[in-house]
């Protein structure tokens, strides 16, 4: 892993867990992988969603880790795309072999194959490049937004939604599953909505996220990895958003993932993630996101397919 710092003149003033002995368990834990032999890996899982399948943006991170493990430290992550083939299993570990594709004098791209039971469950390009200037930038603008620490943070937010006693019995059974998983990172909503909204709402939403626990600034490629796993939280489900109500969702799995890593960051700071879906049809979704810094500058965009299948209505008859 590099050395580098991510500089963004954002210091760590403002968390309650700074101590560096408060280690990110997405650093400790998730994204730790065992070394069976050159380029090749083994990862174990820490959270499971409710679908009782592999969360997506482990896999993703846990990818990168690997990839990372096997280029110099001069050079860091500017894009990845990969493909969920295959439903992972919770139950065991996940191997992740890592191809050397080319190393060259500026970029390098490596090829990782994660495996469950003899078979890939996933497949990823990662390619890498040494820091290079260049007179040539812009980016968009970043949405004005209240600061994190004028939000309620998830857990108070899911809160508030329990304590209405109109709240319908399955929308009160999925947040109670809600908070009973621990998720490694911190999400404060910007404009949260309320129930009676959610037949109204664009495909469109926007929250703050950072890991929980420290990370440290001298790790630029543990930051990229923290973030893929970060970037796949909540994401297919803004594909959702302008649906809710309408249908019961039968499969929600993400097809692939792509990421774009544009500028320094620290993924133990607060980040806005800005997520819309132009377009759902043919039983699919498509998403798009960025990750803004609190100072504005655009370190990450993502985009990804998933299907979206939902139950068949049962038309009642009146005779």
């Amino acid at each position: 892993m590099s050395p580098e710092t991510p500089e963004h003149g954002q210091g760590s003033e403002g968390r309650d867990d700074d101590p560096q002995d408060l280690r990110s368990v997405l650093v400790t834990s998730v994204l730790s992988l065992e070394p069976l032999d050159e380029d090749l890996f083994r990862g174990r899982h820490y959270w499971v969603p409710t679908t009782q399948r592999l969360f997506g943006g482990q896999i993703v991170g846990q990818a990168l880790v690997a990839a990372a493990k096997s280029v110099s430290e001069d050079v860091h992550v500017h894009s990845l795309h990969c493909y969920f083939v295959r439903a992972g299993d919770p139950k065991v570990p996940v191997l992740y072999q890592v191809e050397r594709t080319r190393t060259g004098m500026s970029f390098s791209v490596r090829s990782v194959k994660a495996v469950q039971h003899g078979k890939p469950i996933f497949i990823c390009q990662a390619s890498f490049q040494q820091t290079q200037p260049s007179p040539v930038q812009h980016q968009f603008s970043m949405p004005t937004v209240p600061p994190p620490e004028e939000l309620p943070d998830y857990d108070t937010l899911i809160g508030q939604y329990l304590s209405d006693p109109n709240l319908q019995k399955k929308y009160r059974v999925g947040l109670n599953r809600i908070t009973a998983k621990e998720v490694p990172i911190e999400i404060k909503v910007v404009n949260p909505h309320s129930r009676n909204q959610l037949q109204k709402m664009e495909p469109r939403q926007m929250f703050w996220v950072r890991s929980r626990g420290y990370i440290g600034e001298g790790d630029m490629k543990m930051h990229c990895c923290v973030a893929a796993y970060i970037s796949d939280y909540a994401f297919l489900g803004t594909a959702l958003l302008p649906h809710q109500g309408q249908h019961k969702v039968s499969v929600l799995v993400s097809l692939d993932h792509s990421m774009w890593f544009h500028a320094p960051f620290r993924a133990d700071h607060w980040m806005l993630y800005e997520c819309e879906s132009p377009w759902a049809g043919g039983s699919r979704g498509l998403v798009h996101g960025r990750l803004w810094r609190q100072d504005g500058v655009l370190a990450v965009t993502c985009a990804q397919e998933g299907v979206i299948r939902v139950k068949p209505q049962v038309s009642q008859s009146k005779l």
